[in-house]
């Protein structure tokens, strides 16, 4: 076949490259987390003097943070529900601060005309 690529299918850095090519690993330390499901990760991190291990780190499996005690693993983080904007406002302020911005706005669209009519209806 006249035209072919000799290389096709091959990318850089791709082959059977060892140590010898690449230099030595650093050394490593590995640590098993476990989560409130009972799996298992164990992720490894350089050693060193300057290196901290994570107390928790997030299970890949499903999500949940894990600690280093299989016995008792970190409790699942507590969701909070959507809120809406109004459930927002209805925290920073009372019915009777609601109470008395609407009678001040609705005065102030009396005064310029708007509206027309009272506040019922």
């Amino acid at each position: 076949m006249a035209g072919t690529n000799a290389i096709r299918g091959s990318r850089v850095g791709s082959g059977p490259m060892g140590e010898s090519e690449r230099g030595d690993t650093a050394p490593r330390i590995v640590v098993s987390y476990w989560c409130a499901n009972g799996h298992e990760t164990t992720p490894s991190f350089a050693r060193g003097e300057e290196i901290e291990v994570p107390e928790t780190w997030d299970c890949p499996r499903c999500g949940l943070p894990a600690g280093t005690d299989p016995a008792h693993p970190p409790e699942a983080p507590r969701i909070e529900p959507y809120k809406t904007h109004l459930a927002y406002v209805k925290e920073r302020r009372s019915d009777s601060d609601g109470a008395a911005l609407l009678e001040e706005a609705l005065e102030a669209m009396r005064r310029r005309g708007v509206g027309g009519g009272s506040a019922e209806g």
